[in-house]
């Protein structure tokens, strides 16, 4: 038989071996914490940092973790766990194609055409996969009007953007933004990620000025005051797009490099109901389809007191790809308009009010109501452009915990996340590396920020929740990702 002394002492030296291994983990990454912020990049610098076992709750490594700064883009993690959450992982959003008036039995529609926008950011867009671009889109849209036999439209093609109020951007989103693709604003009627080219013509010289070749798609209620110089050939896109919302002037400011050839930059659409609107037009007359051509919004109709009041009829409803995968590329590509339509989503749906307050204030109420602690957590916006927000790494990794453990979330929001040396934006991240595939995060990067919030594998197969967030460091933003490289490494010890 076995000595039961033996057996009891034989378990305790198994307990504190697995102990003392434990903290040796932990006292590495502790050890690669204090080298992280003692670094001299950092001496100036905010810094937030927490990390916590997944399982058990307990922090692992802490650095000023109830500290509120700019997390930069990984503000998303807390828009898209939110909206999957509220909405559900299998939600779609729909777009309606509707008319007003009479068909004549020889196919005048004595009416007009709308397009009825809720909220879908990636109508007509690129992504993510399964989504129809706009060339195709109109098609769709053209193919119901003439199956509903409508050959000729006495009214007019009339984007609707009324599911959600007027404002686009954020308040608190900078002017030099704005006009630039990833400042887009979000519409209830969005298209082609509501972003345009433009095509230039390069100058052979340093100094010259490159011309406008076209736009794509084509903008012809824009003007564009070109005031670009051409830089060195490897000089890169230096040109900033100035302009709001609704504005359909833009300033062309910076440089692009001198060469031959094209050069193209993108942009932000001004008014995507609008856009919207004349995309179908052109595809109607292609299609020989006889319209007034007059594309127009319920905007501009309400303004100039004009609004139809007819009765309007659905001919076809458009559905977007499931929320997971806008979720999904949202994160791993960091799109900003798609987040800031998902914020919408979520004051829709909890208090029928999609204007920025109160969907925030949606926000934050959701999480509240489900334990977690938000004091000291102050956003702005959905996407993290704004500089105005303000949010822990500890906000985060509790979040990130609470999305693990919450058995009344049918889904695994780590999927969503880009994964290192694998994926999005971390896909050239720790490629080749024991890190490879074990890190799952949303980075995050302005002027002066750096950030990386989501989730570590360990080696032992213990997972982490992590935030890290840097603001106002010295040096470069290359040198800075490196030694956050080099921290986020140590997670996979644990």
């Amino acid at each position: 038989m076995c000595n039961p002394f033996f057996l009891s002492s034989f378990y305790i030296v198994i307990l504190l071996m697995c102990s003392v291994l434990e903290m040796d983990a932990q006292n590495t990454i502790d050890k690669a914490t204090e080298t992280l912020v003692n670094h001299s990049d950092f001496k100036n610098a905010s810094i937030s940092l927490a990390v916590m076992d997944v399982e058990s709750g307990q922090m692992v490594s802490t650095h000023n973790p109830d500290l509120s700064i700019s997390p930069a883009s990984s503000m998303k993690v807390i828009t898209t766990a939110t909206a999957l959450a509220v909405l559900g992982k299998d939600f779609r959003f729909k777009t309606e194609l509707q008319y007003d008036g009479e068909i004549t039995n020889d196919g005048i529609l004595k009416g007009n055409i709308y397009i009825k926008g809720f909220g879908d950011p990636t109508l007509g867009a690129d992504k993510p996969a399964g989504t129809i671009m706009y060339p195709e889109l109109m098609q769709r849209f053209v193919t119901a009007i003439q199956k509903k036999g409508i050959k000729r439209i006495e009214g007019k093609v009339i984007g609707d953007a009324t599911y959600y109020q007027s404002q686009q951007v954020p308040d608190t989103w900078q002017w030099n933004d704005l006009g630039n693709y990833y400042g887009a604003g979000v519409s209830a009627l969005n298209i082609h990620a509501n972003t345009y080219e433009i095509i230039f013509r390069k100058h052979p010289s340093v100094g010259g000025q490159p011309t406008i070749k076209t736009t794509v798609p084509k903008l012809h209620n824009v003007l564009f005051v070109n005031e670009l110089e051409s830089a060195g050939a490897r000089s890169g896109d230096n040109c900033y797009i100035y302009g709001a919302p609704y504005q359909n002037v833009r300033f062309l400011r910076g440089t692009i490099p001198s060469g031959s050839g094209e050069f193209r930059v993108k942009g932000s659409l001004p008014d995507p109901a609008f856009y919207t609107a004349s995309l179908l037009l052109e595809a109607l007359e292609s299609a020989g389809v006889e319209t007034p051509r007059k594309a127009t919004t319920i905007f501009a109709l309400q303004q100039q007191g004009t609004l139809p009041d007819g009765t309007r009829n659905n001919m076809f409803t458009h559905q977007s790809e499931p929320l997971f995968q806008i979720a999904k590329i949202t994160n791993e590509e960091s799109i900003n308009l798609y987040c800031e339509a998902l914020l919408r989503a979520i004051g829709k749906r909890l208090k029928n009010d999609d204007s920025l307050s109160e969907s925030l204030a949606a926000l934050k109420e959701f999480w509240e109501a489900r334990g977690i602690d938000l004091k000291g957590f102050f956003m702005s916006d959905g996407s993290g452009l704004s500089p105005r927000n303000g949010v822990s790494a500890k906000h985060f990794v509790m979040i990130l915990k609470k999305m693990k453990s919450d058995k009344n979330f049918d889904f695994d929001f780590q999927e969503t996340l880009a994964i290192s040396g694998q994926t999005g934006t971390m896909k050239w991240m720790f490629k080749n590396t024991d890190a490879a595939g074990r890190i799952f995060a949303k980075t995050g990067s302005m002027d002066r920020i750096r950030s990386y919030t989501g989730y570590a594998k360990s080696k032992s197969g213990r997972l982490l929740s992590f935030s890290v967030i840097i603001n106002n460091y010295n040096g470069s933003s290359s040198n800075s990702r490196k030694k956050l490289e080099q921290w986020m490494r140590s997670l996979i010890t644990y």
